[in-house]
């Protein structure tokens, strides 16, 4: 699966195969690496300490330098859903404006990240020394899911604690509630690896044997793996929309020479921006808590009953669509 994922970004990088524009390679290789790394963090305890930290703080630093016009776009594409559900407020002028100067941001951004050649080549020589040291690691081979326990255990865990520090308002509320979509991200992923391949066949063999499937706990998984999904993308919602309220607060960018909003349509988009983040958090804590509310070994003891009878699931790399998808492991 690491292999997978990491041909696929290099070969997205290097731009083989069919071609695609250099936002959608660049957006691909992003979620590539993300997969990578829940997929370390899953086998940190088999890793090492200190191979964790190597690997975790590349692909960490690959996604960074690859970012380019993702917030810019992001402020736009905000900005647009919330004119959808506020029409009055698109036909102020000083919002017109905003938008003009975002949309022209997002063009500058976009033309300086597919101009940055030496940004993808030092990630592509970090992805390719990466790929080396992946070929030689040398992981157990145990029953079931033992091995991957321990990783499935802490992602759970993390991601319960993260859940109750931004429902105590602890801190910077915009920071924990981003702290804590990147272990539901996590939980999404490994789950998704962990998820029973396909039912019917299960049922069918398992018929054969005399054994039955714990249904209930193949089913609580998949449950797992779409709640996990929801509670990202709502946690993403909330992000986005305080990247917007920071821009808004601070003015047009060093540098920036377009026209700025007016004090009373910034103080309204402000308002309509405050009242959706308070929804998106109200509901991201509630689907939070039904997504976290069993003990992490329970969790992983259900996770382990689901998978032990079913062929697991695995990133794969289809090269001719240029999508990672999931197949027979």
């Amino acid at each position: 699966m690491a292999l997978g994922q990491l041909d696929l970004a290099i070969e997205l990088l290097e731009g083989g195969g069919k071609p695609v524009s250099a936002a959608t390679a660049v957006h691909e290789t992003r979620k590539s690496l993300k997969r990578l790394r829940a997929l370390v963090r899953l086998i940190e305890g088999e890793l090492g300490e200190e191979q964790f930290i190597r690997e975790d703080a590349v692909l960490r630093d690959a996604g960074l330098r690859l970012a380019g016009a993702r917030d810019a776009e992001v402020m736009v594409t905000t900005l647009d859903l919330l004119l959808a559900a506020h029409p009055k407020l698109a036909r102020r002028p000083g919002v017109a404006k905003l938008r003009v100067q975002l949309v022209a941001e997002r063009y500058g951004a976009s033309r300086r990240a597919s101009g940055d050649t030496s940004a993808r080549a030092e990630v592509l020589g970090e992805l390719h020394a990466l790929r080396g040291r992946v070929a030689g690691w040398s992981l157990p081979h145990r029953e079931g899911i033992s091995t991957l326990e321990p990783g499935l255990r802490s992602i759970y865990r993390q991601g319960a604690q993260r859940r109750r520090r931004a429902a105590r308002g602890r801190g910077h509320k915009g920071h924990a509630m981003h702290e804590w979509r990147k272990r539901v991200k996590d939980l999404r992923y490994v789950v998704e690896i962990l998820e029973p391949r396909d039912l019917g066949s299960v049922r069918k063999r398992d018929r054969r044997s005399g054994r039955a499937p714990d249904r209930e706990a193949q089913g609580e998984i998949r449950g797992k793996a779409r709640r996990a999904d929801e509670l990202g993308e709502l946690l993403g919602e909330d992000h986005d929309l305080w990247l917007l309220a920071q821009r808004l607060k601070k003015g047009p960018p060093a540098g920036g020479n377009g026209p700025e909003v007016r004090r009373r349509a910034r103080k309204a988009l402000l308002r309509v921006i405050a009242r959706r983040r308070r929804r998106v958090r109200r509901e991201a804590l509630r689907k939070g808590e039904r997504l976290y509310r069993h003990p992490p070994k329970r969790f992983v003891r259900r996770v382990g009953r689901a998978s032990a009878r079913s062929p697991l699931r695995a990133w794969v790399l289809c090269a001719s669509s240029r999508t990672p998808i999931l197949a027979n492991n």
